[in-house]
């Protein structure tokens, strides 16, 4: 079985092909986060007006819907400029394997519940409940379809399209997993949390894009990558919301305490993450884990 990045070897693998994408999706980024912090706006402060103006709702699917295109567009940009088979874009297998997905997903949405209870148990004065039926279940139901696809976009580009051409155009797989795993935990300096907690959370960001790289490197696919990306943001936002992150959205809970940088900011990427990995790696025999992140292609 060849390499899942291998598998791009079945398409066009001419650089501009795999550098027009990336490089204007940071570009836009990037503009945007120099344009957001020149304007000396409070984006909080305007993101509390746009929720009060249109309802949390509204304004969830107004933030995801431009990256649920970005999903479609990547597949389309896979199939029509990279020529590449559709599988191919998602995994080294000769099917997905949804199998993967659903197991990452609930094994993920156990831990995300569970330090969320203890959290709750430890810190109870920093929880209020908010939940009702009313305004949670149309939330739910947006959150349900369209979280999937926004991380699935995330992955498709960072773990699938960004990992095989930095892949192939180097010929290092250290370059398709770090890179990559890099700009993906920077892309998220213009979040609510990094202006609150500081550019230290950028730490947890990065450690979650190496997170997602190495199992998508070692493991020879997106599958395991697209599962725990969706139900940490999904379970997440269904659990847990407050005034200073991404999602200000009518969860179950809210976090009314003040926001700061600490250590448990940095558990799962020095505990949870690791021992994640090696949970992995016992279920699906991984092997030769250091050529498959810092070998050649």
């Amino acid at each position: 079985m060849s390499t899942f990045i291998e598998k791009a070897y079945l398409g066009k693998t001419s650089a501009w092909r795999y550098l027009l994408l990336p490089l204007a999706f940071i570009g836009f980024m990037t503009y945007n986060y120099l344009a957001t912090i020149g304007s000396g706006e409070d984006t909080n402060a305007l993101m509390k007006t746009m929720i009060d103006s249109l309802g949390a709702t509204t304004v969830l699917v107004m933030l995801l819907m431009p990256l649920v295109i970005g999903f479609f567009v990547l597949l389309i940009y896979g199939l029509r400029v990279l020529k590449m088979p559709l599988i191919a874009l998602f995994t080294a297998r000769d099917s997905f394997d949804w199998n993967r997905v659903f197991f990452a997903f609930f094994l993920w949405a156990i831990v995300v519940s569970g330090t969320t209870l203890i959290d709750v148990a430890f810190e109870p004065g920093t929880y209020e409940i908010q939940f009702k039926w009313d305004v949670f279940w149309p939330f739910a139901l947006v959150a349900i379809v369209l979280i999937p696809l926004q991380t699935s976009f995330e992955e498709l580009l960072f773990r699938g399209h960004m990992t095989q051409g930095l892949g192939i155009i180097s010929g290092q797989r250290a370059v398709a997993f770090l890179v990559p795993s890099v700009i993906f935990g920077v892309m998220h300096i213009g979040n609510p949390e990094v202006a609150e907690l500081g550019y230290e959370i950028l730490i947890y960001y990065i450690g979650s894009g190496l997170f997602f790289g190495a199992m998508t490197l070692i493991d020879e696919g997106t599958e395991l990558a697209l599962g725990f990306h969706a139900s940490n943001n999904l379970v997440g936002a269904l659990l847990v919301s407050s005034d200073w992150t991404a999602f200000q959205v009518p969860s179950v809970l809210k976090d009314v305490g003040s926001a700061s940088f600490g250590i448990d900011a940095l558990i799962p990427v020095v505990v949870i993450y690791p021992l994640v990995l090696w949970l992995l790696s016992k279920k699906y025999k991984w092997n030769a884990i250091g050529l498959k992140l810092f070998g050649r292609v």
